[in-house]
């Protein structure tokens, strides 16, 4: 049982690598293939709740304030970060609109509570009950949320529509481009290894 919980297979290639303690934000990776095996971040814990917290803070404010204001002869239209949703929706492209609220608010939202879940008890040195379940959920949906993907197309429109009106960007925006970074923290923090070694019994 010893010897197993020493061995780490590659994600990528399935080779047997004994684990060893590494120096602080170092890496191991594979022999074989070169992928990354598993990290040593400090603090990885405390670290990846603490940006889990933010972003879903971060995610609440996206979600309650405007995000872009059109300003056309007088006349002021709101927008918030569900209208291009709905949007899209009455317009047919149902299908584009669920992928849209999937991976603009859904997976992230799911991505950080899940973590939450997960790592503050660990933080207060208990399991929470579903855990590996959950992480297991939370490393399958980091592909998923795209968030950069979203705003790289928000601002691709604002540059097309900046000849019509005037835009006036709202609190959401600067809110949902903080969460891109809090985000892109969280990936690189988050230590899948040192937390299944927690999980794990």
């Amino acid at each position: 049982m010893a010897l197993t919980q020493n061995l780490i297979a590659c994600h990528e290639c399935d080779l047997l690598h004994r684990v060893q303690t590494l120096p602080e934000k170092s890496k191991a990776r594979c022999r074989r293939c070169g992928a990354i095996l598993y990290v040593n971040y400090p603090k990885t814990v405390d670290r990846t709740l603490a940006f889990a917290l933010t972003g879903l803070v971060l995610l609440v404010i996206a979600n309650i304030y405007p995000f872009l204001s059109l300003e056309s002869q007088g006349t002021i239209l709101e927008t918030t970060l569900i209208t291009g949703t709905i949007l899209l929706s009455q317009q047919s492209m149902a299908g584009l609109a669920i992928l849209v609220l999937l991976t603009s608010m859904l997976v992230p939202c799911m991505l950080l509570g899940g973590l939450v879940y997960v790592l503050w008890p660990l933080k207060k040195g208990w399991r929470p009950a579903g855990s590996r379940l959950i992480f297991r959920w939370i490393l399958a949906l980091r592909p998923w949320s795209m968030t950069e993907v979203f705003l790289l197309g928000i601002l691709v429109s604002v540059v097309k529509l900046a000849k019509m009106a005037t835009i006036i960007p709202g609190t959401a925006l600067f809110s949902f481009l903080a969460l891109v970074f809090v985000l892109a923290a969280v990936n690189a923090f988050l230590d899948p290894h040192t937390i299944w070694e927690k999980i794990v019994p």
